[in-house]
C-alpha cells in the first residue's frame, strides 16, 4: 500500500484547504487513516486520526473544532478539511495508515507503519 498527499499551497490566515490522502490499493479500507504535521525544526505532531470504517475520529486540541478527518473507501482516500488557518497551521502535513489491534489509532508517529511522502501547507499572515 503506498499514500500520497495532495491539496496543499499557500493559504492566506482565516482561509481554508482540503487534503487528500489517496491509497494505492483497495486495502486501504482496512487502515485506519492518522493525519501529522511537521513544522521545522519542530518534532512531527498527530493532530488527526480515524478508524478503518470511518466511524470514529479523534482530533489534536491544536485543530479540534477547526479540522475535519474523514475517509471514503470506495475512493481509497482520505481528507483533512482544514478551516480557520492560521500561521501556526504551516508545515509539511503527512497521512499515515496502521492496523493498530484494538482498531482504535492513536498520535504515535511509531505506531503508523506506512506513511506518505507529505504536503506543503502555508498559511500567510
Amino acid at each position: 500500500l503506498q499514500l500520497v498527499e495532495s491539496g496543499g499551497g499557500l493559504v492566506q490566515s482565516g482561509g481554508s484547504l482540503r487534503l487528500s490522502c489517496t491509497a494505492s490499493e483497495s486495502r486501504f479500507e482496512y487502515y485506519a487513516i492518522g493525519w501529522f504535521r511537521q513544522a521545522p525544526g519542530l518534532e512531527r505532531e498527530g493532530i488527526a486520526h480515524i478508524t478503518s470504517n470511518a466511524g470514529l475520529t479523534g482530533y489534536a486540541p491544536s485543530v479540534k473544532g477547526r479540522f475535519t478527518i474523514s475517509k471514503d473507501n470506495a475512493k481509497n482516500t482520505a481528507y483533512l478539511e482544514m478551516h480557520n488557518l492560521t500561521p501556526e497551521d504551516t508545515a509539511v502535513y503527512y497521512c499515515a495508515a496502521d492496523m493498530p489491534p484494538t482498531g482504535w489509532p492513536g498520535f504515535t508517529a511509531a505506531d503508523y507503519e506506512i506513511w506518505g511522502r507529505g504536503t506543503q501547507v502555508t498559511v500567510s499572515s
